[in-house]
C-alpha cells in the first residue's frame, strides 16, 4: 500500500508565500512522477505542477514564475512553493504520484487534499 499524506495549506493574504509538501510512506522503490493538482470550487481539478525523477518539471500557464515544485527522491517527498498568491489560487490542492514502484506498480496515487485559502 501507498499513502499520500499532504501539509502545510492554510490561509494567507494575497501576495503570501506558502510551502506544501506530500510525503509518500510505504516501502517505495522509486516514484517516476509527483505533482500537485488543485480544485477550486466549482471547477474541475487542473494541474499545477509535476517533477519526474530526473527533474524535468512542468507548470501550468497560470502559476509560472509564482510556484516552485521540487522533490527529494531519498524522502519520495515532493514540495510545491507557492509566492505572490492570488485569490484565484484558492483551492483544494492534491498531491498525486504515477508510476510508484513497490512490490507492485501503483499508478496515479492521490492524496487526501490540503486547502489553500487567498483572502485579505
Amino acid at each position: 500500500q501507498v499513502h499520500l499524506v499532504e501539509s502545510g495549506g492554510g490561509l494567507v493574504q494575497p501576495g503570501g508565500s506558502l510551502r506544501l509538501s506530500c510525503a509518500a510512506s510505504g516501502t517505495i522503490f522509486s516514484i517516476d512522477a509527483m505533482g500537485w493538482y488543485r480544485q477550486a470550487p466549482g471547477k474541475q481539478r487542473e494541474l499545477v505542477a509535476t517533477i519526474t525523477i530526473p527533474g524535468t518539471r512542468n507548470y501550468a500557464d497560470s502559476v509560472k514564475g509564482r510556484f516552485t515544485i521540487s522533490r527529494d527522491n531519498a524522502k519520495n517527498t515532493v514540495y510545491l512553493q507557492m509566492n505572490s498568491l492570488k485569490p484565484e489560487d484558492t483551492a483544494v490542492y492534491y498531491c498525486n504520484a504515477d508510476r510508484v514502484l513497490t512490490t507492485d506498480m501503483y499508478l496515479g496515487v492521490w492524496g487526501q487534499g490540503t486547502l489553500v485559502t487567498v483572502s485579505s
